[in-house]
């Protein structure tokens, strides 16, 4: 039985990416109320090297939070626009040759690329191209441009509402 692309398999909890996100969230949480504490210890000892030193531990793992915080919204978008893909039997069918480590081959991540890459120039503005384009990048093993599809898409679809 095939399913489509982009639609995750059921895993055990140890091997389900959401678990690892919960579990990395936590552990950045922690360390952020931590790098506040000591932060604010360092600032409140009042010499000058203590205080720059303490603002750059509170405002270092604030960038961290915001980076994790974007590449969850990330995630998620990317799966409710595959789940909305998918509802309207849009998604690529992933039966595409395979590697023995799993890869799609070579020649069908280009195939696949040539098809949707053609299908963005014919519909430059349909976010759903742009989703499937994003596809074939990440089956092509070129996880920017993958991204960057998705990035564009994500702008797209948020222009439809």
């Amino acid at each position: 039985m095939t399913r489509p692309a982009g639609v995750p398999e059921r895993r055990p909890p140890w091997r389900d990416p959401r678990a690892w996100v919960v579990l990395l969230v936590v552990a950045v949480s922690a360390y952020l109320v931590l790098a506040a504490w000591r932060g604010a210890t360092f600032v409140a000892s009042g010499g000058p090297s203590s205080v720059v030193l303490g603002i750059a531990v509170i405002v270092l793992p604030v960038i961290g939070a915001w980076l994790v915080w974007r590449e969850i919204r990330f995630g998620r978008e990317m799966e409710s626009m595959g789940r909305e893909l998918e509802a309207d039997g849009d998604l690529p069918v992933d039966d595409f040759a395979r590697t023995p480590s799993g890869r799609v081959t070579t020649e069908d991540a280009q195939r696949f690329f040539e098809r949707e890459k053609a299908r963005v120039d014919a519909h430059p503005g349909d976010w759903r191209s742009w989703y499937r384009l994003g596809l074939a990048y990440d089956a092509a093993r070129d996880r920017t441009r993958a991204r960057a599809a998705m990035r564009e898409a994500i702008r797209l679809r948020a222009g439809d509402s």
